[in-house]
């Protein structure tokens, strides 16, 4: 009986090269998962004062009100209801970990997370193909393996490196 092969998850980082309307709908994208974070950890604890019980939305049901957030990519902010709830969970199971902390817009590190549904995301030779984004330059330091199964992409910029 043969053993199953272990799956190993890697992950590459390269460097974008944005156009500048790329590079303002990341900005966008940026502020929107901030903002969806705040707001949905807001409304988490207002609904819990005033009824005891978790409130239990989405991402998309801020859509209608706040229009703005339609330009950024809706697994970007899928993402940010994940790490919510994750927060929330590490928060319950584990003493360590405090109770989830609003963002800020002054933090020096700002990132968000997409997957990949349906060949959204196309790791090109020098480029990567992203929701929203399109084709945006990149600096392939290093051959991705053949076989390789692309998952997610971090899009993130620290500013202590601009």
């Amino acid at each position: 009986m043969k053993a199953k092969a272990e799956i190993l998850n890697k992950g590459f980082k390269f460097r974008l090269y944005p156009n500048k309307t790329q590079r303002e709908l990341i900005a966008k994208t940026f502020g929107c998962t901030r903002f969806i974070y705040n707001k949905k950890l807001s409304d988490k604890n207002e609904y819990y004062e005033k009824t005891g019980k978790m409130l239990k939305n989405t991402p998309a049901q801020y859509k209608d009100e706040y229009e703005w957030l339609r330009e950024a990519d809706s697994l970007a902010l899928a993402n940010v209801q994940i790490a919510l709830n994750k927060a929330y969970k590490n928060f319950y199971e584990n003493n360590n970990s405090g109770y989830p902390k609003f963002k800020s817009k002054k933090s020096c590190r700002k990132s968000y997370t997409t997957n990949l549904v349906n060949g959204n995301i196309r790791l090109g030779d020098g480029f990567i193909k992203l929701p929203k984004l399109g084709r945006v330059e990149i600096k392939q330091h290093r051959s991705i393996p053949d076989g390789y199964r692309l998952k997610a992409v971090t899009v993130s910029m620290n500013m202590n490196r601009i």
